[in-house]
């Protein structure tokens, strides 16, 4: 699943640098950081102040620069899994998001570090610091906007580089807060427990993270929480080596991130075919991609229960999708699939789903509903959903109920 939240990162603003008390104590986390890593910072790292209406008009100015086709697809995409409600509006949403949520950035294309006017001079802004610098010393070793590029070919791959990004700086922040104590340069179990329990929702403080649907909130704050979970697993492994191995081979799916005795073992997802769509001459595609157990633990979680969701997704095996649109009334229509580690798990998986597809929409009529299909009409048309061994099918904003197999595109 296309992330514009995750590809929508901060570029540069091209301000002078200004003044702010923690700026003079980047030599010393610099110092600090490369003990930790073993890594040395190869070059000076210019900053700068920003306000909060430059940050939300260059970001209002960065995602014109995104096809509106691409939006839209992704917007679609998300509506019809039932991920964000019909109604929501994904650009400005990501726009009052960020601006939200941004402290300080590192800008991998100019290389600069950018922190909000306003911002205090405590405990906390250099932890964001020691955050931020960190982006810095990868990207000084292992080039990040190549980073993030090359893994642009799958959806699910680039959300688990980004955990990468953010949860080795994470990791690091920590890691350096214990230093500076006096003690191990890594991160206690109780920090890591504290931190990846600890989500300021507060209405108050984060109105638009509050509001936002779970799958948006999930997706900002997956990358920080487990990837730092992944960052200390493999730490613990590789020691050392562990800052420079995430990067030079990145994990390749969500899974990976949430479960590393599976990127340690090198065990990569499948990638299954969507069905095909009944009179493919009558549509068009806007877009395809790939499922990770992200978006299924998130999706499941949402309409069943969260323990349900996490424990059925953790047997997923891959998944991916293709959006439509048919071309005489444009109106959508999804075909997605995923396969599971065994045929009970793909039946569980569908037992599960008849409860998001009565979630998702406002008006359900079941035609027919097995162990192994589901068939009906709901909100954006006809659907069907089956089961054929370890894999699961779904075809969603049909004009008519199809009948029998409907074989997957290969």
């Amino acid at each position: 699943m296309k992330r514009l939240i995750a590809c929508s990162l901060l570029t540069a603003l091209l301000l002078g640098a200004a003044e702010w008390p923690l700026f003079s104590e980047i030599g010393t986390i610099e110092q600090g950081l490369s003990e930790i890593t073993g890594l040395r910072f190869t070059r000076h790292v210019p900053y700068a102040l920003i306000n909060k209406q430059q940050l939300r008009r260059y970001l209002e100015d960065r995602i014109k620069e995104i096809k509106p086709a691409d939006i839209r697809a992704e917007e679609l995409t998300l509506k019809l899994l039932g991920l964000i409600p019909p109604d929501f509006d994904l650009r400005q949403n990501t726009v009052d998001l960020l601006t939200e949520q941004a402290a300080a950035f590192y800008d991998y294309n100019k290389r600069k570090l950018f922190v909000l006017e306003g911002s205090d001079a405590g405990s906390e802004e250099r932890m964001v610091l020691v955050h931020e610098l960190a982006h810095a010393l990868a990207d000084q070793h292992f080039p990040l906007r190549k980073y993030i590029r090359e893994g642009s070919q799958s959806d699910d791959g680039s959300t688990a580089r980004l955990a990468v990004m953010e949860g080795q700086a994470t990791w690091l922040m920590a890691a350096y807060l214990s230093k500076l104590g006096g003690g191990q340069a890594e991160v206690p179990d109780s920090v890591l427990q504290l931190m990846t329990n600890t989500v300021d929702s507060s209405p108050g403080q984060y109105p638009v993270f509050s509001q936002a649907p779970p799958y948006i909130r999930d997706s900002l704050v997956f990358p920080y929480n487990e990837g730092m979970l992944f960052q200390n697993a493999v730490f613990k492994k590789l020691g050392r080596e562990a800052f420079s191995e995430v990067f030079r081979h990145p994990p390749v799916s969500t899974q990976q991130v949430l479960h590393p005795d599976r990127y340690l073992s090198h065990s990569a997802p499948g990638m299954p075919d969507s069905p095909a769509v009944p009179a493919p001459h009558q549509v068009h595609e806007l877009g395809d991609g790939s499922l990770g157990e992200f978006d299924f633990r998130v999706l499941l979680s949402q309409y069943t229960t969260k323990e349900e969701g996490e424990q059925a997704a953790t047997h997923l095996t891959g998944g991916s999708y293709a959006l439509f649109e048919y071309k005489h009334d444009k109106l959508p229509l999804l075909a997605f699939a995923s396969t599971w580690d065994s045929q009970e798990s793909a039946g569980k998986y569908l037992e599960l789903y008849s409860r998001v597809l009565q979630g998702k929409w406002k008006k359900l009529e079941i035609a027919s509903q097995t162990a192994a299909e589901i068939t009906g009409h709901g909100d954006t048309g006809y659907f069907r959903a089956w089961k054929e061994g370890a894999s699961v099918y779904h075809l969603e904003g049909l004009k008519s109920l199809i009948q029998g197999p409907q074989s997957p595109v290969h």
